[in-house]
């Protein structure tokens, strides 16, 4: 009994799963139409924060937690994988921001 006791001490122990596992999709909470009468640019920067929002999240969801490790081919991968059109490098930069933004 023993050594079977000793023996399941020394077991290698699985390793974590990789970080390109696919991610759960989260509950959401319901769209809501956007105001309208507004400039079109207006329109642009609020699809674009959100989605740069979604993707810090995914990014900190798989340990990514500092702009460094996220360069624009992460990020991007990273919006693959939860199902995102790929980024604009303008979006890429806002996720980094709002990953520094966290640091704080």
């Amino acid at each position: 009994m023993a050594s079977a006791a000793l023996a399941a001490e020394h077991r290698p122990k699985t390793p974590p799963a990789p970080a390109t596992a696919p991610l759960t999709t989260m509950t959401t909470l319901p769209k809501k139409p956007l105001p309208a009468g507004r400039p079109r640019e207006w329109y642009i920067a609020h699809n674009r924060r959100l989605k740069a929002m979604r993707l810090a999240i995914a990014l900190l969801d798989t340990g990514v937690h500092r702009p460094e490790q996220a360069p624009n081919r992460t990020i991007r991968t990273t919006a693959e994988r939860i199902g995102v059109r790929p980024p604009s490098n303008t979006t890429c930069r806002l996720v980094r921001s709002l990953l520094h933004a966290g640091d704080h």
